[in-house]
């Protein structure tokens, strides 16, 4: 029974506007407005549909005149509820990238030019939703958290609009369907070895000093080169150990892609994302190299490595 209540609910879902994704601005009319009593609402019309038979069956003029009021005022609740939603403009949709795994944070942008003041609006997608007002202004912005799970363009489907302004009485509705995607970085590995040199092959610097004394070692990573393992203090102890490295801040490092050859498809891209943080926290010139593609930099900085991520983002699934 359940299930055949949710095909309906989902069946006259799709018959609501708009049916298809829409560009942005967009404006919604009248025609988009939806509105239908909440449970409050259903339990006022009863009880004024109570009091105006009582009023009737007992001759008291006073007692209808009041339930007619009362009748009056739920349905002049229905047009000032649809009015909060009728002739409101969805401007932009936006988020900032996010690694894949983490929450995204959207910013829905709503304006309204006539100058009224619009009150308890609510954007609901998915199980996520959030409040906000129109003042003077005409300007309100929503943010709605949004889970990632993978990376590339992530659409974020029917926004729901949604207000029960003024009384309570009625919910009135209406949704936006924007065609814009949200990018999504790929999710960087948790312990990336050394980065490469400027031939690209991970691992491959200076000993920082000569000797193998304990203040240069470290435990061994999955990826770093057999050798530099330090055989001797790593017989000594539990794991293995490997050598600190001192680089070149002179030489570009170069993130290749042909240099991964031993790792699998998805790993050889969170390798790459890490090396892209890795190379920014240590304010290093960096290239990287992707298949088909033309190479990205030297560069540095915000707009560099948000060219490189993106890129990786968006390559063909394996």
């Amino acid at each position: 029974m359940r299930e055949a209540w949710r095909g309906l609910y989902e069946r006259l879902r799709a018959l609501e506007r708009p049916r298809a994704a829409e560009a942005l601005p967009a404006t919604i009319d009248r025609r988009r407005v939806y509105v239908l009593p909440t449970r409050f609402g259903l339990f006022y019309g009863a009880l004024v549909v109570a009091m105006v038979l009582g009023a009737l069956n007992y001759n008291n003029n006073p007692a209808l005149l009041l339930a007619l009021l009362l009748g009056a005022a739920g349905l002049a609740s229905l047009v000032f509820a649809h009015l909060q939603l009728s002739g409101l403009r969805v401007e932009t949709v936006s988020a900032e990238p996010v690694p894949a795994g983490d929450t995204l944070w959207l910013k829905l942008a709503l304006a309204a030019g006539d100058g009224r003041r619009r009150r308890g609006l609510r954007a609901d997608l998915g199980a996520a939703h959030a409040t906000a007002s129109l003042g003077e202004d005409g300007r309100a912005e929503l943010v709605l958290p949004v889970p990632t799970h993978r990376r590339g363009w992530l659409l974020p489907g029917r926004i729901r609009l949604s207000t029960t302004q003024p009384l309570g009485l009625v919910r009135a509705w209406a949704r936006v369907w924007p065609r814009q995607a949200l990018l999504v970085y790929p999710r960087a590995e948790a312990t990336p070895p050394p980065l490469p040199d400027a031939g690209g092959q991970a691992g491959r610097s200076h000993p920082a000093r000569t000797g193998e004394s304990p203040e240069q070692l470290r435990a061994y990573r999955p990826g770093d080169p057999p050798r530099s393992i330090a055989w001797k203090h790593s017989a000594r102890r539990d794991g293995l150990v490997v050598r600190e490295f001192e680089r070149s801040q002179g030489l570009d490092v170069l993130l290749d892609w042909q240099a991964l050859a031993g790792l699998a498809y998805e790993q050889r891209i969170a390798r790459l994302a890490a090396w892209v943080d890795q190379a920014e926290r240590e304010g290093r010139r960096y290239r990287l190299r992707l298949p088909g593609q033309p190479q990205l930099g030297p560069g540095r900085g915000h707009e560099h490595r948000h060219a490189c991520l993106r890129a990786l983002a968006l390559l063909p699934p394996e």
